[in-house]
């Protein structure tokens, strides 16, 4: 019985908290809604002045960047803007023969006028953070533009975010991700309806109340002073983005973010380069949480909404905790339910919370239909969608859940990249890709283990009880079932990590 107990305090908590995030969400919605019927008359920049013209600086942190670099080099070189107010720093750690082409296409630009400079490294320390600090040291421009490899700015994105900056306060504009593969494969759709829930609704609803953001790694803008003040770039956590972004807001600098301007970039588009990227992201954010979390409770001048906020922010990746404690722990609470007739009230209790799933619902059907449209027939696609999404995400949870856990706990580990496939359609090939790993994991394995877990689990309701069973979790056990086999499965297919 005391196990028993052990188990309902456990999986309570957990509940507890996805609620709290659900409620979060609701009040990032209400906030959303309410941006959309404002006017954005924001001070700017006339470009169209000499005067008015900031010098900008460039650049592109690239790693061993074979089947991308071209057409990232390609593309920021047309962007719109006075060359005489231009810097481009290609920051290249790279250690593969990309080296030597990058370098090659760079002196080509440098031919033709363009101020752009190859920029090397003899050790990476830092990662990301260490190249984008050392570039810092010798950039011309008062404000700082960067691209990861896979971003495709179009040619007025300068013009179009450079004028925010007007007003001294801003210390970074921020614009929305696009997808330009999102309809590639089912993994890709999912990857870009999670990216587009966070760029609408919770970029949107932080933003417009003045609690924290976060920029995103790139595609955006920093005041060259912001970094400076802030701290300049540090690699003690993954996702350094996060962390800057943090020490710059709690410095009292302001973010603005811009729904309107769109960025497209290339989702990743096998199993293990999407693991790779969401161990990383999830990791950095329970390390950030560890680094900011007392910061955030300390600073008097922060309100207690927009403390909450920053808080759940911070452990959006413990998201991931507490639905495989659910997940894991809702076998044990199917028999424990059937087998301890006085616990009945609590189980009719705990159903409330089913309300955290409406209000996801509710939540990403309105991002939904700001992207995409509105109307019955695109009701019934996001239906689909908002539960192959949840489906996909648990089967992820495991894995998301080791890196949140190495997180908190402080073991570190290095800035593993996500690779780049410069895959643009469907009839595109990812295959031969020399920068995916073949060596699997050993959580694969589990993964499949959970997979029949929940298989289990929906065997469960047909025995447990008196009464021809409880069908109450099935659902619940047939999506778990199917996400974790499709991680399973799509992870020894590919015969990735």
């Amino acid at each position: 019985m005391i196990i028993s107990y052990l188990v309902l305090i456990i999986y309570t908590i957990a509940l507890l908290f996805i609620f709290m995030y659900s409620l979060a969400q609701l009040n990032l919605l209400f906030n959303y809604l309410k941006e959309q019927k404002k006017e954005d008359n924001a001070v700017k920049f006339d470009l169209t002045k000499r005067s008015e013209t900031p010098l900008v600086t460039i650049q592109l942190p690239i790693f061993n960047e074979m089947y991308v670099i071209e057409r990232l080099l390609n593309n920021i070189v047309k962007l719109k803007y006075p060359n005489n107010k231009l810097e481009i720093q290609v920051l290249d750690d790279s250690t593969d023969e990309t080296v030597t082409y990058t370098a090659k296409k760079i002196t080509e630009f440098q031919k033709l006028g363009i101020d752009i400079k190859h920029i090397r490294r003899e050790k990476r320390n830092g990662f990301k953070a260490g190249a984008l600090k050392e570039g810092l040291q010798t950039a011309k421009g008062e404000f700082i533009v960067i691209f990861d490899a896979d971003f495709l700015p179009k040619p007025d994105w300068l013009l179009k975010t450079i004028p925010y900056f007007k007003d001294d306060k801003i210390g970074v504009v921020q614009t929305r991700w696009s997808h330009i593969n999102k309809n590639y494969s089912l993994l890709t759709k999912v990857q870009a309806f999670a990216l587009d829930v966070h760029f609408t609704l919770e970029q949107v609803g932080r933003n417009s109340k003045g609690h924290f953001i976060n920029f995103n790694g790139t595609a955006g803008v920093w005041r060259k002073k912001c970094i400076i003040d802030a701290g300049n770039w540090s690699g003690d956590t993954l996702t350094e983005d996060l962390d800057l972004s943090y020490r710059a807001q709690l410095k009292k600098w302001q973010f603005k973010y811009l729904e309107h301007v769109e960025t497209p970039a290339e989702l990743p588009v096998v199993i293990s380069a999407a693991r790779t990227q969401q161990f990383r992201w999830n990791k950095g954010g329970a390390e950030n949480f560890r680094k900011m979390f007392s910061k955030i409770i300390k600073n008097k001048s922060l309100s207690f909404k927009t403390k909450t906020h920053g808080i759940l922010h911070l452990l959006n990746s413990s998201m991931f905790l507490s639905i495989f404690v659910v997940a894991v722990l809702s076998i044990p609470m199917l028999y424990i339910k059937n087998e301890y007739a006085h616990l009945k009230p609590y189980f009719y209790v705990m159903s409330f919370f089913v309300i955290s799933s409406i209000l996801f619902f509710i939540c990403y059907w309105y991002m939904y239909k700001n992207i995409y449209g509105k109307g019955a027939f695109r009701f019934i696609k996001y239906i689909a969608m908002f539960f192959t999404f949840f489906t996909i995400a648990m089967g992820f949870s495991l894995h998301n859940t080791i890196a949140v856990l190495e997180g908190h706990f402080g073991k570190k580990s290095g800035f593993v990249r996500t690779p780049k496939f410069n895959i643009n359609s469907i009839a595109d090939n990812w295959k031969g890709n020399v920068y995916i790993k073949k060596k699997l994991s050993i959580n694969v394995f589990f993964e499949g283990l959970l997979s029949l877990y929940f298989m289990f689990g929906m065997y469960s309701a047909f025995i447990v009880g008196n009464s021809g069973g409880d069908f109450g979790l099935f659902p619940f056990h047939l999506m778990l079932s199917l996400g974790f086999g499709y991680v399973f499965v799509k992870s020894i297919v590919s015969r990735q990590v």
